[in-house]
């Protein structure tokens, strides 16, 4: 079963910019273990708020809005797709993700469409 991992960190008060340079290293292990133990599906960081543009159509109108949508007290910073047998696995995985001590993971599994 497939579980996207949804990173968030806060967008104030998290750590400091040579506290997440010296937290590199463990992305790179943790993206590495994922690999090596076969349960990668995909995964990427997502650049900062300030680039961020939303979206919508309303009465046939398209509305584009810099920034997200809403005020948000976390920012969702990346994700990882993995494949693993059961939530329990994925939330097993969630909990090694090196931000989980100052940020949160929101894990949900993949909606299946049946194709008949």
């Amino acid at each position: 079963m497939q579980y996207m991992m949804l990173i968030y960190t806060p967008v104030e008060g998290g750590p400091a910019p040579e506290q997440l340079a010296a937290e590199y290293p463990r992305w790179m292990q943790y993206t590495q273990d994922l690999q090596e133990s076969g349960v990668l599906v995909a995964g990427d960081a997502l650049q900062g708020l300030d680039t961020a543009t939303a979206v919508r159509v309303r009465n046939d109108e398209t509305l584009v809005t810099d920034g997200p949508f809403a005020e948000t007290k976390e920012m969702l910073g990346g994700y990882y797709l993995i494949d693993v047998p059961d939530l329990d696995t994925a939330l097993a995985w969630a909990a090694k993700i090196p931000s989980v001590g100052y940020g949160s993971v929101e894990v949900r599994p993949i909606m299946v469409f049946d194709q008949s």
